[in-house]
């Protein structure tokens, strides 16, 4: 579905209780281009029935979150879901059975069939999946890529090193996977084969291309990546550091106003980039 020059886009948010969901729906209400027409949050929330505009820190939208994701997508021309798996997943196979709208997916912590639902989603509509929606990390992502290409296993060791605020529960991060999963392809390998999360005090030596990664917790930090090559003889970082929440809802609305334009499929930022 393309949206034509000067049609403002409809845009529903599932988990706009959260606190992306609640950057993203402010940003879509500074937008003349776009309409915030659904919000959507768990039956249990204690912010179902409250205003959008209250919920986004703007002025009132006078519409009120509901727990209907059916009604949200016949309102809208593109829905982001920003809330938790079972809702991803459940979502993913109601715009199956009803062949749209384009949905943005940001959702971290799925399991092998919520992703089977969304890649079942994508054969009638354009899904876009996105563990992070900072432009910026998606480039450190191809910018590792390129490094574990040119840099053997062989002569440099590769350690993942992520950090992020004393909320957060999963660890290491979905974007600290999807670094590692990039930079194990390019090498030729599975990162399920290679990844080192734990290492006991009495440990084995460092096998020849595994993938190290360390998680820090705590304090207020937004998101920090580095991807380390260590050699003999010399090492090459690449890091990625987010100093604002709003780079998470812009990219999370750009990606979305570009899957828009495109036809049923499964991407990813990098296709929003041009990277792939």
């Amino acid at each position: 579905m393309t949206i034509a020059p000067g049609k403002v886009l409809k845009i529903a948010v599932l988990g706009a209780s959260g606190r992306l969901g609640r950057l993203i729906m402010a940003e879509i209400m500074r937008r003349p281009d776009m309409e915030l027409v659904a919000g959507v949050v768990r039956h249990d929330s204690v912010m179902l029935g409250a205003d959008l505009g209250e919920l986004a820190e703007t002025s009132l939208a006078g519409i009120e979150t509901s727990v209907s994701m059916r009604d949200a997508a016949d309102a809208a021309d593109l829905v982001i879901d920003v809330s938790a798996p079972q809702a991803s997943a459940a979502f993913a196979r109601q715009i199956t059975e009803r062949g749209g709208p384009p949905f943005v997916c940001g959702v971290t912590g799925l399991g092998a069939d919520d992703m089977a639902a969304l890649e079942a989603a994508a054969q009638s509509v354009p899904v876009l999946y996105a563990r992070n929606f900072s432009l910026g990390a998606a480039v450190m992502r191809w910018l590792t890529a390129e490094a574990a290409r040119l840099m053997p296993a062989e002569q440099f060791d590769l350690e993942i090193v992520e950090t992020h605020h004393r909320r957060k529960v999963d660890a290491p991060s979905g974007t600290a996977l999807a670094i590692g999963e990039a930079a194990a392809q390019a090498r030729g390998l599975e990162l399920g084969t290679q990844a080192i999360f734990d290492r006991p005090r009495q440990g084995a030596a460092r096998p020849v291309g595994a993938i190290g990664f360390s998680a820090i917790r705590g304090g207020g930090a937004i998101g920090e990546h580095s991807a380390l090559f260590l050699g003999a003889f010399e090492e090459l970082e690449v890091r990625h550091r987010a100093n604002d929440r709003f780079i998470f809802a812009r990219g999370a609305i750009e990606a979305g106003k570009w899957l828009t334009g495109q036809k049923p499929g499964f991407y990813g930022i990098e296709d929003v980039l041009g990277l792939n």
